[in-house]
């Protein structure tokens, strides 16, 4: 696989991997993982949200009615 980067995205990732100490591949990687890893929690979040809303649904009509 190859990524093809603009200029302006070249120099971001530079940029980043420099600060951190890492190659630019392995700033990727960490970058991919990180979308990752917050998008599946973003995923939690919302299903857990969703389920609270469900459980406390006659408890939150009656507090908003208060």
């Amino acid at each position: 696989m190859n990524l093809r980067l603009d200029d302006e995205d070249a120099a971001l990732l530079a940029a980043l991997a420099e600060a951190q100490g890492l190659s630019r591949h392995e700033a990727v990687l960490r970058a991919i993982r990180r979308a990752a890893q917050d998008l599946g929690h973003s995923t939690r979040v919302s299903a857990a949200t969703d389920e609270m809303q469900q459980r406390w649904a006659d408890v939150l009509d009656r507090l908003g009615t208060v």
